[in-house]
């Protein structure tokens, strides 16, 4: 039992480690990479995506023209492999055999089949005892073949020839006919081929396009998302004309938000599109989407903040603390732009995971401090409101109040089942919904974008949102005269009475 339990831990470790090496695009290309030796094999992971199951199960069903239409399936273009010097020395010219390459292609759920699990063994490729037994051939790895799915895992083999150093595969395509999460490892049980490399590539291709299927739904939400924003910006665009005379500076930020939102998930949507017919991300579309991406969230976040410290509705400039602002935006927009960039247009080989993790923990900690100003900035505004018994604009802020509240609420929420679905599916059984946990922030973002649309709408009565110079205004704590007139507080009049006494037509009012 603890052998059999040790041969599916072994598979196991294969399949978690893999994804550190995942490529994030349907043509996974190798470079000259070196095999990883796990117990008695040397494997080298080709790539792991989820795939759908052909729209036609026979060749003869689809286009002449094109007899891979409708089809899912992994092809291999010119994959070399390279063993070493002294390992093809070894080698008599004249055998057709020297060294033997295997490819495996098996679907995430039938990795118990890999290896020595069902022999009570922890072995990966076969081993002399096992083979005088019956039950593997002897330098080939394990796989446990079942009589109702003979051909799956799919296994194709390719041999070294006499003393050449290299040999590469012979053009295969295979079909996908079941639905599934699909892994490939080329693996070598010859010990003498130590030291061999790999180079080519593989093509993965879905029934409607390259797009892996972990992500393929999202293509039709960013399409969804480009519309929505449109009408936002149409809608507000109308409000904005309508009243243009009664514009404040806010509104201006706000429209700029919404530009860079459409920008976005358009430039968002036409990236995917062109991934899924040519199974490559395009270097300068991509970038300018991580760009917009990373310019927008943040400027959404500087709107929030901006929002919650009364700019433009109890106050009609950030006065000193303007500059701290723009500081923690820019430093935001640095942090989050590396971490897209990475995300997107880096090659995920390129990358270990502490690297990642070391990009990720600056863009939390920063939104951990939006957070905190934001709300802290809210009290602030709404006590001020409560002083002025300002009932309109207290109104206002109350409402935004609650639905940031809501929307935070919402973040956290979302973010434990995050952290759940995947602690939960280390193998990504459950690929099918993962394009679920992306859409959800964009559009937890839309939404609230859309009720500071509602909320700060332009409208025939300005005095709802907008500052007006009443008696009495009191300034924020963080200090500076807001409109540089020189204007006095209470309390200085009040002490310059008692240094200098009043003047002469006061007193003599006093004494009459």
């Amino acid at each position: 039992m603890e052998n059999r339990s040790l041969g599916f831990w072994a598979i196991g470790v294969l399949l978690v480690g893999s994804l550190i090496g995942a490529t994030n695009g349907s043509i996974h290309s190798y470079n000259n990479e070196k095999f990883t030796v796990k117990f008695n094999a040397r494997f080298f992971h080709g790539g792991s995506e989820g795939l759908y199951a052909s729209k036609f199960q026979d060749l003869n069903s689809s286009s002449s023209d094109n007899p891979f239409k409708g089809k899912s399936f992994i092809r291999f273009d010119d994959v070399t492999f390279v063993r070493t010097k002294e390992s093809a020395s070894k080698q008599n010219a004249m055998q057709s055999t020297a060294g033997l390459v295997e490819a495996i292609i098996l679907e995430v759920k039938d990795r118990d089949r890999i290896g020595g699990t069902f022999l009570k063994s922890e072995a990966i490729c076969c081993t002399p005892e096992l083979a005088d037994s019956g039950s593997c051939s002897l330098g080939e790895v394990i796989i446990n073949r079942e009589s109702n799915d003979l051909e799956w895992p799919r296994q194709i083999k390719t041999f070294f020839k006499g003393n050449k150093t290299e040999v590469t595969m012979s053009p295969e395509t295979v079909v996908i006919n079941k639905t599934g999460m699909y892994y490939l490892y080329f693996m070598i049980c010859d010990p003498e081929l130590d030291g061999t490399r790999i180079r080519g590539r593989t093509v993965w291709k879905n029934p409607d396009g390259y797009l892996p299927g972990k992500v393929a739904p999202l293509m039709k939400v960013f399409g969804f998302m480009s519309l929505a924003y449109v009408l936002l910006g149409l809608v507000w665009f109308v409000r904005f004309v309508q009243f243009w005379k009664d514009i404040i500076q806010l509104h201006y930020h706000i429209t700029l938000v919404i530009a860079l939102g459409m920008c976005e998930m358009a430039v968002r949507y036409f990236e995917y599109v062109n991934f899924n017919s040519t199974g490559m991300r395009p270097m300068d579309v991509t970038l300018w989407a991580v760009t917009f991406s990373s310019i927008k969230k943040t400027l959404s976040r500087l709107l929030l903040l901006v929002v919650s410290m009364g700019y433009g509705v109890v106050k009609p400039t950030l006065g000193g603390i303007t500059s701290r602002v723009l500081l923690l935006g820019v430093i935001y927009f640095v942090a989050t732009e590396a971490l897209e960039l990475v995300e997107h247009l880096g090659n995920i080989n390129d990358f270990s995971g502490k690297t990642m993790i070391v990009l990720v923990i600056p863009v939390a900690l920063l939104d951990a401090c939006f957070i905190l100003w934001i709300f802290s900035s809210l009290a602030r505004t709404l006590e001020k409101l409560q002083i002025k018994r300002n009932m309109a604009k207290l109104e206002l802020y109350r409402n935004f109040t609650n639905a940031l509240a809501i929307s935070v609420l919402l973040s956290i929420a979302w973010i434990g089942f995050e952290l759940y679905f995947n602690g939960t599916d280390p193998l990504i059984e459950l690929w099918r919904m993962a394009w679920i946990i992306p859409a959800f922030w964009n559009i937890l973002s839309y939404g609230l974008l859309a009720i500071i649309c509602i909320l700060w709408a332009p409208s025939n009565n300005p005095t709802r949102y907008s500052y007006l110079a009443e008696t009495g205004d009191e300034f924020e704590e963080e200090g500076i005269s807001l409109t540089g007139s020189g204007i006095k507080s209470t309390e200085d009049v009040e002490r310059n009475e008692l240094l200098f006494g009043l003047p002469d037509d006061v007193e003599e009012g006093k004494r009459e």
